[in-house]
């Protein structure tokens, strides 16, 4: 077990800075009861793109209005799908038996069907589930569908009885907006480009596992599973490339830990 660069032993909680590729193997087989992850989708977001272009005229970079350099998010380039398809088996492999991983991934867009190739990629070395549709309400970026959605790609490790713990026999595949509280999020100057409420992965981590259960990001961004993972009483570990959001992700944890600190109880 590789040492965390940040933990916090009583909620069970371990962070490591660094190359996901070179984290994961170090962790322990059939160790983690789920996966929720939004890894980079190669669609190189605000690099100068359309997203960077309206925050630039906007005057939201943090780099001020006139400046070139946008917010990219590190290999959200070509490399992004070499990335995702070494990542696979080493999710298949930190997997306990029956349990799954959900994967966040682009709509239906052109002219790349990356959803189409991560689903087949993925279903190579688990079992491909289903694809759930995001709604995320307000009208998207683009020009002729614009996009409105985005999808989370279901697997499971093995073909016993899966891993699934509501009991309401009402949950869909399509997340409708403002359905307990999901909400889309505009972020602000300074904020990861890319962020996902912590809601989404709440609502996942409540059908795919118990309370106690471990809980593993690989592309850990700005924290958002591991507070997930603290409002629902679930260990986590996370992994982030990037030091400025390594960072964040710490000061969020720590904010959350200092508010609650006085209701919650230790679950590790």
């Amino acid at each position: 077990m590789p040492k965390a660069d940040w933990e916090d032993r009583k909620h069970g909680i371990r962070l490591y800075k660094g190359d996901c590729l070179r984290v994961l193997p170090d962790l322990k087989s059939a160790s983690i009861d789920f996966i929720f992850a939004d890894p980079p989708y190669g669609h190189n977001n605000n690099n100068n793109d359309l997203i960077h272009r309206w925050e630039s005229a906007l005057g939201q970079t943090p780099y001020g209005k006139d400046s070139p350099l946008g917010r990219p998010i590190l290999n959200d380039g070509p490399e992004a799908n070499q990335l995702i398809r070494s990542v696979f088996p080493q999710w298949a492999r930190l997997l306990r038996c029956c349990c799954c991983c959900c994967c966040c991934c682009g709509g239906g867009g052109g002219p790349d069907p990356q959803f189409a190739r991560w689903s087949l990629w993925i279903d190579e070395v688990m079992h491909f589930k289903q694809m759930v549709v995001w709604d995320k309400g307000p009208i998207g970026m683009g020009w002729h569908y614009r996009r409105s959605y985005e999808t989370v790609l279901v697997a499971q490790k093995g073909k016993g009885k899966t891993a699934w713990f509501d009991h309401s026999h009402k949950i869909e595949n399509i997340i409708r907006p403002g359905y307990k509280g999901i909400k889309k999020i505009i972020p602000k100057e300074g904020d990861h480009p890319t962020p996902k409420p912590w809601e989404l992965a709440a609502h996942f981590i409540r059908l795919h596992t118990r309370r106690g259960q471990r809980v593993l990001d690989s592309f850990m961004g700005g924290g958002s599973t591991a507070i997930a993972c603290l409002e629902t009483g679930r260990k986590f570990s996370g992994i982030e490339l990037d030091p400025v959001f390594f960072a964040a992700s710490v000061e969020r944890i720590e904010a959350w830990l200092s508010a609650h600190k006085t209701r919650r109880k230790a679950i590790a």
